[in-house]
């Protein structure tokens, strides 16, 4: 078996990969079963995006975070590709519906809100730990999403329930991205106590 076999398999990434499209597959038939217009709503969309983002958080460690510390291999450019990598999953798939009956779309809105909850879910894996991550984008996009502001500061604490065109909400979307892929490339996920 490859190293990288091996890597995908320590992380858990076929269940996460599983459940984050099985989680998308259902929204969309569901969408496409009960909604009356053939767009999703951005709503339905910032809710499926931040799904498949918590799915996949879990991949952001292996089962033992400090031993990953002790391989004489380089991290950063891995970490790096795997974040991407999870990047790359979530526009597909929901990029993938825009030629369907029920599209989760506009486009812009996918990819600020994907790179910018996965940016800030690294963040929190490498101040928290992964299985802690995915907390802060699940508390803060469910208000954001439900509750979205006007003028540059409510665009920028609501930034993932922003049309797409909010200037303020790419900013802090991109801002997001690349503090996580930075943060995460470079430390990791935070390490456990022995006690944990």
């Amino acid at each position: 078996m490859t190293w990288t076999m091996l890597h995908l398999r320590s992380r858990r990434v076929p269940l996460a990969l599983a459940a984050a499209v099985g989680g998308a597959a259902v929204v969309w038939a569901l969408c496409l079963a009960f909604a009356e217009e053939r767009d999703a709503t951005p709503t339905v969309v910032v809710m499926t995006v931040l799904l498949m983002v918590v799915a996949l958080a879990h991949t952001l460690a292996g089962p033992d975070e400090n031993l990953d510390r002790t391989a004489s291999i380089r991290w950063p450019w891995r970490r790096a590709v795997h974040l991407l990598a999870g990047l790359v999953v979530v526009l597909a798939v929901l990029l993938a519906t825009l030629h369907t009956g029920a599209r989760f779309g506009p486009a812009a809105l996918v990819a600020r809100d994907a790179a910018g909850l996965l940016g800030l879910t690294a963040l929190c894996a490498t101040v928290l730990g992964a299985a802690r991550s995915w907390f802060l984008p699940l508390g803060w996009t469910t208000i954001a999403a439900m509750y979205p502001q006007e003028g540059t500061w409510g665009a920028t604490a609501t930034w993932q329930g922003q049309p797409p065109d909010s200037r303020a909400a790419t900013l802090t979307a991109v801002a997001l991205a690349l503090g996580g892929l930075i943060a995460y490339a470079i430390a990791g996920p935070a390490r456990k106590e022995p006690s944990e």
